[in-house]
């Protein structure tokens, strides 16, 4: 601790240094060699280092004698303990426990002379060991006076007489590996509380607050580049830190003996003299335990060395200023946790005046009054010595300089010719002008100063930055216009003139020969008194070198408490006010207060007023108010949970849009087709309110119940899984999750961060221990949770500012804003509710219609700075607290009936109890208001709630209102009177009830002191009235913390009724649109917010609206309680400002309206009359909406910009956490929508180093996104916890919906039930038999729901329903019934699905190489077709294997098939081919999980037009493309050449197998016909015995098609399938209940395309082909089985598909309405031709024209139309009989039938004259002959001698309406004879 001889030059020569630092250069491994400057000068310790700046500031210590700085740390091995001895850790070597935690109540003996403190282990750094030390080697409170040496004795043994700390160190067992040293390990005093127990108490002092840097974040320039010195030697030193959090400092700190029961009058805590932490280095605990602290600006006292100690390091080389930026104050010590920065070095390090120095003079703050603060500006500055404890240096201003001068490199680097940047004469003018027109109590930024020398730069080159310009130029502030450069003999005079405009404001020193006269000649005029009425000074000196040297000395007195105070962390602010709460510093200052009563004693005043109150309180304007009228009793009120708005559902809407958007990206982050469930886990701030509020919100919101989770939760206890607080208890529900999320795949996982902008400290720079900071990264940002699949975070956020930077993890495209309610007066919600918040308040302090919500107490402010200029040694907000209870105390004994102390009360304190009194006296119930109390530190808020507890209580007014402290440590405390009343009005029951959250607390009359750092997220009731402010100090100048304090009164109102701060309308809702994106200041408040918090603007509640007034005369705010049966406006928050008599008070009226803002017109309120009503009912109704109003101090008033240039919180720096990447940067804009807000801080903004995002761009990302985070960001109060709740839900739903699909779920049709019940199959059957199934008749009827709108085909067996059914084919598939069906694990899939099973199925996996196919040709001829037809197979590499390709040259040759009697249980060994169109995207192609995993041949038949988006979709597919010709072919097509290629294909396998010695029939000759919309398979269950059936499950159509290629005899049948689903199935009758039978089969076919060889599909077919084909494939004498006992699951797909054919005309590609009757023309006519193929066209004309076609056979069953080897579709009228001409077919019998049509479709040669002759028509019987061609049609009427038995006309020929190039179809009509 003492000094060496720093700063003497090195013997070594210069040349010989610059050699060995070049050579050490090249050597070396690391980046940034040592400079070689740096190395003339001594080092006698370590700079510190990425690797040495982790160890607190009480470790840096000195070394024993012969240790060099930059030698390794000596190993130290402790002593051998003796033999027996105890070595557990907290016990001495006795045995006895040294343990704080256990020692706590004991009675100790402290010798005389001796003091107890408290050693740190670092084996338990968790506990405090108890030591007794002779206060002899203790520093004083100032870090002096300590012997050398060590006196200690052992409390646990009452060992004494320990002379060496080694010693007692190996007693005590500290196990160190360093060298034992009292400095670092004997870390704080012990206290004994009012209790008698020993806690921790302040730290030891070890190095003097003279000889250390106070690092500090002055309110005073503050900004993102900036600092603080504290300079205490004879040579200056700079900390290299930038300005921020301290992530050393809690976020939520309370002192350590806050909760402390503190009596009336404190007295000090008598355990040696002990310094405030203010003044001490304040502990930061967990840093890394390796290397050097960087305290870089530790200096020592002026002394001469000790002999012990070694020297100090004089600065940090520049070198070191990258790495001392990326450690920042995080790893050093004391670090402005409000933004504020400490101090800033950019550059090389100055040089230090070589024999000049200023002595500081001694008392200088008892002098003076002040702590002066110096900002260094041009030049060195002068060493400062002697009392440098009470200097403090900055490097802000010169930084600041520094950054304008990269101004003209931001122009260059776009080409500019180079531009000079400002002379230093204009930046010291300019300084001057800044400081010249800030206000006497306004503090300067950095911020504003950047911008002025940006503008005043960019105006003076104008001309040469105009094409370069970036951004819209700002208009420049009223600064001289210089014509020409300004010289230096210029600037002292210019200088002079500026400051002479604020009278003795700024005072410029330009005679001083240099900065060190100017220095001095400043120190004395501060002690000559000369400087009483200087904020600043400006020293300019004008150097010999002819270089101009300047520097700033602030000598205000409130600027440099400001400053003094910023200085600190707010953790560090808190410790401080602690230390003066409990040290008993506070005496003298309540003292003072006790005697400024008018008898000189406000106790005794106290004692009086409790002894004429009596226990008895009235009021009279109370009584006046509430007159002779009776009272209505008052309605009882709950708080609504669940209320749910149309907002927030919106709101969640838009978060799961986000959520599909993620999955729908083609990153493949978030698979949620695979989800199944959800659960989810919030995360909140350690507040036990917030904690307890959310799990209100979740008990009640129904959430639980929807994601199927209520049936755990049973009580609120067990629905505490699901939230946790962010303290050290969350690190095993976070570890639960984790493994949760490992353990079940399929179930999605929501974490959500709510009050998401707390703790942003980096677990790097975050302490160990007890310590909360860095927690939040440790748990939330950890690689398990940014890894899982399955786990979504979702931050919820009022002030998103500190998340929104460069590095930051949420993309700006999953950012979600809360939308506006209203847009140009229209509520786009139908919501009826007003949003009241930061916007609304300051717009009240412009429209000068009366008082504003957001008021400012000038009486409080003008006593606060009085009485901290009598006491300039206490903390700003001690004193504060202490006026605040004096105001409250006072308008107490006023409202009591003592008016005659009004005068020693502000007007609004008055009003704020008053109206707190009244509201519960004019309700029956006791309603009443609450007013909340803003104290940060626990101490303090203690205090306060016991002084207005003891107040309450000696004026009797202990049951009017109850005081209530807010801590977020502890839950909420009520006196019995109050807790029976809420229980009363909110019917509870149970005794033991009590209130959990604020809201509970709703219309209890109360004042709630609301402690903490910050909220953290409670929500307020709708009682809340005032917010009291006046407390919150000028440490707040951050957009963040601001605009938090300020949302205090944020809350939600509904609109309709007159709202008294809107002068527009009497009627109008409250002020303009809420919400609004077009207003950046919105975004701005607490979280957590209580969303259903919406007050009725029409409930009865006339306590709530108007303010009232005090009740002595001199009142300048409301006037008295109307009395109701008087004919008087309604009582007013607001004065009327006509009204003379109720004019506002001077120090609350707003400034008048700013041009161009709204015009304001007065109006005086409609009288009325208005029966007195409940004060705060949530029932009732209320006249006015309750306006809430805000009493805020200068600096929590700031964003009102009340004063001139006060800034708006805007402008200010987002958050302490954060940093500006620029200072040329664009000024932030009111009119910017959230979204812009978002890109401008994610554009100019950079983390700082303890930030938990400075880290993320090294991660090795392309972008520094999370894939699966989210942001959602709002105003308070407003109902984001509603909205992310209701998100849960309907994301659970929706994963539900995708993993439900709409399945066709229908009746058979056309069955009857007087079909005979033959049993043909015995119960249990599994496969079937040929010769059972031959004896089974085959049913024509088609019982397929798609079918219902087709012609019946005739049968003997079916009788039709007598009622016709007129839907047609189009309507019945728009209208068919679905059922939503879950998708089981066997289900098919469309290319949505991603699941890690599939990935390589698909070939969509990123793991895997893209997958490669090859494109095949194969060519075979077909008669039919007349010509050879050329087929593309595409074969992706990996399913090669498949096919058999020529070795020479590799030509596929044909398609590999197994053998019959091949078997193998993990193969299918029928191909399966699938034809689709239109349904690359949609199509059901995955078929991994419905085949069970086991191999398989899929093809698709795709078009060839569709050819590369189907590649595209599914890669590892193999694709048979159609030839060009087949592009506007039906479904026809595609199943005649599926069968022919296969059959095709069969000849050529067999060949291939003979070859190889196999036989051709023992080639396996099966093919599956699948559609591609097959979704699921199912079996049901029989009983083998009875042959009940059981209920269907779901099976893998590995099971199906394995079951059915196993059948006996399976090479007899010709076409097997399946049994269409239907939930209703167990309900028919018939033969449906046959587990096999022969009828009609459709979508998924087993087709034998042996059997099958002679009968073909219709390639001309678009409609019904299926049908077709069963009929021509039953009367071939095939056999056709149906497995009854499986059935196909059909999702409904309205996409694509073979019907999405649309017919046009030829004319134009527009689809036109064109009529049926349009399809066909006369032949040679001049018709509009059809675009629309004409086989197309046929099948439609025939649908919906046939009934008139053939008119006999239209409704009559018995008289069919009779089609010959065909069927088509005539529509429902008419029944068609089906016939086949060939040779042995089986056909019906028709011998008695009489038909009443002949239809003739493309006959062949074996329709036979004779063949038409076997049946018989109706006379008059219609004919219908369709042909291809006019001339086939003539020689088919002829060769079947067609006119011998009809008559033809020529009107009777028709074609389709298709152009001639399009080959139409003809066809020709005739009568039976």
């Amino acid at each position: 601790m003492g000094n060496s001889y720093a700063g003497q030059l090195r013997t070594t020569r210069f040349e010989e240094v610059l050699h060995s630092s070049i050579e050490a250069s090249l050597r070396s491994n690391t980046v940034v060699p040592r400079p070689v400057f740096s190395q003339l000068y001594l080092e006698a310790e370590n700079h510190p280092t990425s690797q040495n700046a982790g160890r607190t500031e009480n470790e840096e210590d000195e070394e024993e004698d012969g240790s060099e700085s930059n030698s390794p740390p000596i190993p130290y091995q402790m002593k051998t303990p003796p033999e027996g001895s105890c070595t557990t850790d907290g016990f001495c070597q006795a045995g006895k426990d040294l343990r704080l935690g256990s020692m706590a109540t004991d009675s100790l003996e402290v010798p005389p002379g001796f003091l107890l403190v408290g050693a740190k282990s670092p084996s338990i750094p968790d506990h405090i060991l108890v030591c007794a030390v002779d206060r002899r080697f203790i520093p004083d409170e100032r870090g002096h006076n300590a012997l050398l040496g060590f006196a200690g004795n052992c409390m646990g043994c009452g060992e004494k007489g320990f002379r060496y700390f080694t010693e007692f160190s190996h007693h005590i067992n500290l196990k160190l590996t360093t060298q034992p040293k009292k400095q670092k390990h004997l870390k704080h005093y012990l206290l004994r509380n009012t209790q008698g127990q020993l806690v921790k108490g302040p730290l030891i002092c070890w190095k003097g607050i003279d000889n250390r840097v106070r690092q500090t974040g002055p309110v005073g320039f503050t900004g993102a580049n900036g600092g603080e010195d504290h300079l205490n030697g004879p040579h200056p030193t700079e900390t290299h830190t930038a300005s921020g959090h301290s992530a050393l400092s809690t976020a939520n700190c309370t002192d350590p003996v806050g909760p402390l029961h503190l009596p009336e009058n404190p007295h000090a805590l008598t355990n040696g003299n002990h310094c405030p932490p203010s003044q001490q280095a304040l502990q930061q605990p967990g840093v890394a335990s390796h290397g050097r602290p960087s305290v870089i600006g530790t200096i020592t006292n002026a002394g001469p060395p000790k002999k012990r100690h070694k020297g100090w390091s004089p600065e940090s080389s520049s070198a070191n200023d990258a790495a001392a930026k990326a450690v920042s104050t995080a790893t050093t010590g004391p670090r402005s946790d409000n933004g504020v920065p400490v101090s800033v070095s950019q550059g090389s390090p100055p040089t230090l005046a070589s024999g000049e120095s200023v002595t500081v003079p001694e008392n200088l703050v008892q002098t003076c009054k002040l702590q002066p603060v110096i900002f260094k500006g041009h030049g060195n500055l002068p060493v400062l010595c002697g009392n440098t404890a009470e200097v403090q240096v900055s490097a802000l201003l010169q930084a600041c300089y520094r950054n304008s001068q990269a101004l003209p490199r931001v122009y260059e680097q776009y080409g500019a010719a180079p531009i000079q940047p400002l002379s230093t004469e204009m930046q010291i003018l300019l300084t001057v002008y800044y400081l010249v027109q800030l206000g006497s109590h306004q503090m300067p930024l950095v911020e504003d100063l950047e911008q002025i020398f940006m503008r005043s730069w960019r105006e003076s080159h104008l001309t040469e930055i105009r094409q370069y310009q970036q951004t819209r130029p700002q208009i420049p502030p009223q600064l001289p216009g210089l014509a020409q450069p300004l010289t230096p003999s210029q600037l002292p005079w210019l200088a002079r003139l500026a400051a002479s405009s604020c009278g003795d404001g700024v005072l410029v020193l330009d005679t001083a020969a240099s900065l060190t006269d100017g220095l001095r000649d400043t120190f004395q005029r501060l002690v000559d008194g000369k400087l009483a009425q200087t904020n600043y000074v400006v020293i300019i000196c004008m150097g010999k070198s002819q270089d101009i040297e300047s520097c700033v000395v602030v000598t205000g007195k409130h600027q440099t408490r400001a400053l003094a105070e910023s200085m600190l962390s707010p953790g560090d602010n808190l410790k401080a006010i602690s230390y003066e709460v409990y040290s008993g510093m506070t005496t003298e200052l309540r003292a003072y207060f006790n005697s400024l009563g008018p008898d000189g004693d406000m106790e005794s005043l106290l004692e009086k007023a409790s002894a004429e109150s009596s226990g008895h309180f009235s009021l009279s304007s109370s009584q006046e108010s509430v007159g002779d009228s009776p009272k209505p009793t008052c309605s009882e009120y709950h708080a609504e949970w669940h209320e749910i708005r149309a907002i927030q559902l919106a709101v969640a809407r838009k978060l799961l849009s986000h959520v599909c958007a993620i999955a729908d990206s083609s990153t493949q982050n978030l698979d949620l087709g695979s989800f199944d469930k959800v659960e989810f886990l919030i995360c909140v701030p350690p507040s036990e309110v917030t904690f307890q509020q959310i799990i209100l919100h979740l008990w009640n919101s129904g959430v639980l119940h929807e994601l199927g989770l209520d049936q755990e939760c049973l009580s609120l206890k067990q629905v505490e899984q699901y939230v946790v607080k962010l303290d050290q208890d969350a690190v095993e529900k976070i570890d639960s999750l984790i493994q949760k999320s490992k353990m079940n795949p399929y179930t999605l996982y929501i974490l959500v961060h709510d009050h998401a902008h707390w703790d942003l400290s980096s677990a790097h720079y975050s302490g160990g221990g007890g310590s909360r900071e860095g927690l939040v990264d440790s748990l939330l940002n950890c690689r398990q949770i940014r890894d899982a699949p399955n786990i979504l975070t979702l931050h919820v956020t009022s002030f998103p500012f500190a998340l929104q930077t460069q590095y930051t993890r949420v993309s700006p495209y999953n950012e979600i804003h809360w939308p506006s309610t209203f847009n140009n007066d229209v509520d786009l919600y139908n919501e009826k509710t007003k949003y009241f918040g930061i916007s609304e308040l300051l717009d009240s302090t412009h429209t000068g219609a009366g008082l504003p919500l957001l008021r400012f107490d000038s009486s409080f402010e003008n006593m606060a700075a009085a009485v901290e200029d009598r006491f300039p040694k206490l903390h700003s907000a001690v004193i504060r607290t202490h006026i605040l209870l004096q105001h409250y105390s006072v308008a107490l004994m006023v409202a009591s009936g003592q008016s005659h102390l009004q005068k020693h009360t502000s007007v609004e304190t008055l009003e704020i109890v008053q109206c707190l009194l009244s509201s519960a006296q004019r309700c029956p119930s006791n309603h009443g208001h609450m007013v909340l109390l803003r104290v940060p530190s626990p101490a303090l808020a203690l205090v306060t709630q016991q002084r207005l507890t003891h107040v309450r209580d000696k004026l009797g007014l202990q049951n009017q209102f109850e005081v209530v402290l807010g801590n977020p440590t502890s839950a909420l405390s009520l006196g019995k009177h109050f807790l029976d009343q809420l229980k009363v009005w909110m019917k509870v029951q149970d005794p033991d009830w009590t209130p959990r959250t604020y809201l509970e607390l709703e219309a209890l009359p109360c004042i709630l002191i609301l402690t903490g750092m910050e909220p953290l997220g409670e929500s307020l009731p709708r009682s809340l009235k005032y917010c009291d402010l006046r407390v919150i100090s000028s440490a707040f100048l951050q957009r963040t913390p601001l605009e938090q304090e300020l949302g205090l009164a944020a809350y939600l109102v509904k609109a309709g009724a007159r709202d008294p701060h809107d002068p527009r309308d009497p009627r109008a809702p409250t002020t303009g649109s809420d919400l609004s994106e077009s207003d950046p200041e919105k975004l701005c408040s607490t979280d957590n917010e209580e969303e259903e918090v919406v007050v009725d603007v029409n409930s009865d509640l006339p306590g709530l609206d108007p303010s009232p007034p005090p009740a002595s005369q001199h009142s300048q705010s409301d006037g008295s309680i109307l009395d109701p049966e008087k004919p008087q406006p309604p009582p007013q928050l607001l004065p009327d400002p006509r009204d003379p008599n109720r004019a506002a008070p001077a120090a609350t009226t707003g400034p008048p309206l700013p041009s161009g803002g709204r015009p304001s017109p007065r109006r005086r309120a409609r009288p009325r009359r208005a029966p007195p009503r409940c004060a705060s009912g949530a029932r009732g109704r209320e006249r006015n909406p309750p306006a809430r109003w805000c009493c805020c101090s200068r600096a929590s008033g700031a964003d009102a910009g009340r004063q001139p240039g006060l800034p708006k919180s805007t402008s200010l720096l987002p958050h302490a956490a954060v940093e500006w990447a620029s200072s040329f940067r664009p000024l932030l804009s009111k009119i910017m929508t959230c979204t812009e807000q978002s890109l401008y801080y994610r554009q100019w903004t950079v983390p700082r180093p303890n930030h938990m995002d400075s880290s993320n761009r090294a991660e090795g990302r392309t972008d520094n996104f999370h894939p699966r985070r989210l942001l959602l960001s709002g105003p308070p109060q407003v109902g984001k916890t509603g909205a992310y709740l209701q998100f849960l839900g309907i994301l659970s739903r929706m994963l539900i919906r995708l993993m439900q699909v709409d399945i066709y779920d229908e009746e058979d049709i056309n069955c009857s039930d007087k079909l005979p019940l033959v049993q043909y199959h015995q119960a249990g059957v599994t496969w079937p038999s040929t010769d059972i199934l031959r004896s089974m008749s085959f049913d024509y009827t088609i019982h397929d729901p798609k079918y219902e709108g087709i012609s019946l085909i005739y049968s003997p067996e079916h009788t039709p329903a007598e009622e016709g059914n007129p839907r047609r084919q189009e309507d019945v598939y728009l209208r068919r019934r679905t059922s939503r069906i879950k998708l089981s694990k066997y289900a098919a899939y469309n290319t949505y699905h991603h699941c890690e099973q599939c990935h390589q199925y698909m070939g969509f996996n990123p793991r895997y190489q893209l997958y490669e196919s090859t494109l095949h040709t194969f060519t075979f001829s077909h008669l039919l077709l007349g010509e050879e037809i050329q087929l593309y197979f595409i074969i992706p590499k990996s399913k090669e294997h498949h096919f058999a390709f020529s070795q020479p040259g590799g030509q596929l040759e044909s398609l590999r098939l197994p053998l019959a009697s091949d078997w193998n249980p993990d193969c299918i060994k029928s191909p399966i081919f699938t034809p689709t169109t239109g349904r690359h995207e949609h199509g059901l192609f995955n078929l991994y999980h419905a085949m069970d995993g086991a191999a398989h041949l899929h093809i698709l038949v795709i078009k060839e037009y569709e050819m590369a988006v189907y590649k595209k979709y599914w890669p590892n597919h193999i694709m048979l493309v159609l030839p060009t010709t087949f592009n506007g072919a039906g479904i026809g097509a595609a199943h005649f050449l599926i069968k022919e290629l296969s059959y095709h294909n069969l000849e050529l396998e067999r060949s291939r197998r003979v070859e190889h010695g196999s036989r051709a029939q023992d080639v396996w000759p099966f093919i599956i016909l699948a559609d591609d919309s097959c979704v699921m398979w199912n079996a049901l269950d029989v009983d083998p015995k009875s042959g009940s059936k059981g209920t269907e499950r779901n099976v893998s159509l590995k099971q199906v098609l394995q079951h059915m290629e196993s059948s006996a005899d399976i090479t007899q049948y010709g076409l097997c399938g399946l049994r269409k689903w239907s939930s209703r199935y167990g309900n028919q009758t018939g033969r449906h209940r046959e587990p096999f039978s022969r009828g009609h089969l459709h979508d998924f076919l087993l087709l034998n395309v042996d059997l099958t060889q002679n009968v073909q599909y219709n390639q001309n077919r678009f409609t019904c082909d299926d049908v077709d084909f069963n009929l021509r494939a039953h009367s071939a004498g095939l056999l056709v089985c149906r497995f009854n006992n499986f059935s196909v699951m059909k999702k409904q797909i309205t996409i694509g598909g073979y019907r999405t054919f649309i017919v046009k005309t030829k004319m134009t590609d527009v689809p036109t309405t064109v009529q049926p009757s349009q399809y066909i023309c006369a032949p040679d006519s001049k018709h509009t031709f059809l675009s629309t193929p004409a086989q197309l066209l046929l099948e439609k004309y025939l649908q919906h024209t046939s009934h008139k076609l053939f008119p006999l056979s239209a409704h009559c069953y018995s008289h069919p139309v009779l089609s010959v080897d065909c069927y088509l579709n005539l529509g429902p009228e008419v029944t068609v009989c089906f016939v086949s001409s060939r040779p042995h077919s089986i056909n019906l019998s028709t011998t008695d039938l009489l038909f009443g049509g002949l239809l003739l479709y493309f006959c062949d040669s074996f329709v036979t004259p004779g063949f038409l002759k076997k049946f018989h028509f109706l006379q008059g019987a219609t004919l219908c002959v369709i042909c291809p061609n006019r001339s086939s049609l003539r020689q088919t009427v002829v060769r079947l001698e067609l006119e011998d038995e009809w008559r033809f006309r020529l009107s009777d020929e028709f074609q389709t309406a298709n152009a001639k190039e399009d080959q139409p179809l003809f066809f020709l009509t005739g009568k039976h004879i």
